[in-house]
Parts: structure tokens; sequence; C-alpha cells
């Protein structure tokens, strides 16, 4: 490296501390001390250090920094500090951006997104401090755009759609067939409504919009004839693996329905039920359109009176998976009620303690699913636990 770009390279350190302190970030006034300009202090070469001090002094000229040299030598020895004066200025100089003006413009791009994706609002709030959102901060302001893009293009497809594979929609919307894939993280946090919110695997974000890298049948369980596109049959045991647009109801009378969101929790409950006339479905998580269609296939083929219940982990996730399907379930008539997701439910050695902001968004999702009082008593118990953790 140059003894110029050293010291551009430490006059951007910096910038960066300034960027800090004008952030809430750090409450120390920005300076570099002498332990920070060892890579200039150490230049054995004096054309060199003459070379940094042109650099240091140019920004002490422009106004962007001051200098203090070597008492014993204030005229020609060695610089030991520089403190910030004025970040503009000393942005102007490198030929850069302050982080407020970089926020402040992707501020203004992301704008038009807050009203449809209000997690953009929390994201903001993050890189307001500083803080970055997944790895992301104010300079992936296209990556949120172009998310938001695809969930728009996802939504208006029909939700009879088939689902579609995720290299090929990318493709179509983006003339890049990888370009979604890239956008994982910023499709999570506008789905999940919450910048809080545990990261989903890769395929289980793509599954809520309808797209996939590789399609996965609908398990289910239970003593039940259901009908299909070509045949109607009795599931095998202890589960069966079905396509989701093949199915169209049930066909023989039952008991209930349980939606259950984990794969364990299923496969215990598939194996252990295999012979009641109860039908159990796997949801894989939040479910997909193409799912959701078949769910309100099969609930308008049974009785009225049926009782329906979802299974789904006692966090902010769960909650919101509850709500989707309770919309489903609403439209088809039928109200549909928590299976083991109260606090008391929960043993004390598997409950982890949850931020205030967690509990209001579990409330509201619980609410959404009509599950007004669980919301509330789960804002009173003020913790959340996986599915896997409940007694069977």
């Amino acid at each position: 490296m140059s003894a110029g770009a050293i010291a551009r390279d430490l006059l951007t350190k910096l910038l960066d501390a300034g960027n800090k302190h004008a952030a809430g970030a750090r409450a120390r006034a920005p300076a570099l001390t002498a332990t920070h300009l060892k890579p200039y202090s150490e230049l054995r070469s004096w054309h060199h250090k003459q070379e940094c001090d042109e650099t240091f002094q140019a920004a002490r000229d422009a106004g962007a920094v001051t200098l203090q040299r070597d008492k014993l030598n204030p005229k020609d020895g060695l610089v030991e500090r520089i403190d910030l004066v004025d970040i503009q200025t000393l942005a102007r100089f490198l030929r850069r951006s302050t982080y407020a003006d970089q926020l402040a413009q992707t501020v203004a791009l992301l704008e038009p997104l807050k009203a449809d994706f209000p997690a953009i609002q929390e994201v903001i709030g993050r890189w307001t401090s500083m803080a970055k959102v997944r790895g992301l901060g104010p300079q992936d302001a296209l990556a949120w755009i172009d998310a938001a893009k695809t969930i728009r293009a996802c939504a208006a497809r029909s939700q009879d759609a088939i689902a579609a594979p995720v290299r090929e929609f990318s493709a179509r919307l983006f003339q890049d067939s990888k370009r979604i894939e890239t956008l994982t993280a910023q499709l999570d946090v506008l789905l999940s409504g919450s910048v809080e919110e545990s990261p989903r695997a890769a395929a289980q974000v793509w599954q809520e919009l309808g797209l996939f890298r590789e399609e996965y049948p609908v398990l289910l369980a239970g003593n039940v004839h259901i009908a299909r596109a070509r045949s109607t049959g009795l599931i095998d045991a202890p589960y069966m693996g079905l396509p989701a647009a093949t199915i169209r109801g049930v066909t023989s009378s039952i008991t209930e329905v349980i939606t259950i969101e984990n794969k364990t929790t299923f496969h215990s409950e598939a194996k252990r039920r295999q012979d009641d006339e109860a039908l159990l479905i796997y949801t894989a998580g939040m479910p997909s359109p193409t799912w959701r269609a078949m769910y309100g296939r099969l609930l308008t083929s049974l009785p009225p009176n049926t009782p329906i219940y979802h299974w789904g982990d006692v966090d902010e996730g769960g909650f919101r998976i509850a709500s989707t399907i309770a919309a489903v379930a609403n439209d088809a008539g039928f109200p549909l009620q928590p299976y083991r997701m109260s606090p008391e439910d929960v043993p004390l050695e598997m409950r982890v303690s949850a931020t205030a902001r967690t509990l209001e968004r579990i409330q509201h999702f619980a609410s959404a699913a009509g599950w007004s009082e669980l919301g509330q008593a789960m804002r009173e118990a003020q913790f959340v636990a996986e599915q896997e953790a409940l007694d069977r």
C-alpha cells in the first residue's frame, strides 16, 4: 500500500468513527490516536512519512480535521493525533458519503414500500443506530425493493396456481434465474413482518411464496379416505405424501382435523394416531399457497360441525402461521382452535423469555387467528417455546 493510500485509509477509519458517533453508536469523540496511527508512524522512509503528512495537512486545510504533532517537535514532528472537526467535509475530501447521507437516500428509496411492508420501518430503525439486519445495511436498498417486487408478483398469482420453480420464476421476473435466491434474507423479514424473527431456511421462505427448488408432497395421516384427482383411497400407515394439487377432499367420517407445524411432531403423532379417524396434516412451517388451496378444499368437504385444530410453535412464527391457516379455515366456514399451544402446556424448563415486541406480535397474530384470550395469556406469560418441547 502506498503512503498516500495509508493516509487515506486512516482518514477513512476516522470517518467511520464519525459516522458511529453521529448515529449514537459511539460515545467518544472521533479521533485517531497514536495507536491508530501506527501504520503511519512505523513507516521507515522519511519521504513516505512526508507523503502521509501532505494528505493529513490537506484534510486539515479543508477544515475536516485538526492535527497534533510531537510536542518536542510541533512543527515538523510526527502527527500523534487527528481529531474530526466536520464529518461532511471529511467525507467530501475522501470522495465518500457519510452514513447519514447514505441512510437518507435509502429511506427515500424504500419509502413507497412502508405501506405494504411495515417491517421496512423496523429495518430503517436498526440502520439508524448503525445496526445491521441479517448482515445487511443501507447499501442493500435495491435488494429490498426487489424482494418486495417478488412478494407482490407471487401474491398476484392465482391461489390455485401450481407452485413454480424458483429459478424459472426468477428468470421471468428479473431476467436473472438466481436473483430471488439472493433475496432470501430480505424476503424472510418482509414476510414475517419483523426483524426479530429467527431466520428460516431458504426453502421455507420460498414455500410461503409458492416457489420451490424441489417440490415436496403434502404429508397426511389418519384412518381417513381422501379423494384425489384420479383415485380415492385410505391414507397409508403411518402417513402418506400426496401432491397438494391432486387432493380434492375427504370421503369418510372423521372426528377432527389437526394441522401440525413441525415435522418431528407430525411423525410422532402420525405413528400414534394412524388408526384414529382424525386427519393430521403437516404444514411444513408456513404453508404455501398451493397447500392453503388444498386445505380449503379438504375443509369444504367436511360436515360443518367438524372440530378444526392447529398445533404449532408457541412463538411469534407459530402464531403467524396459525393466523394464516385460520384465515383459510374461516373462509371455509370453520373456526380454527389452538391445540396444546397454551402457556400451561409448556414445561417450565422449556420456556424461553421473550421481548415485549415479540409478545406484542404474538398477541396480534393470536387475535388474527381468533384466539384473543390465548394471545393475552401469552403476553402475560412472557415466554416462547418450540412445538417439540410440549408434552404429548
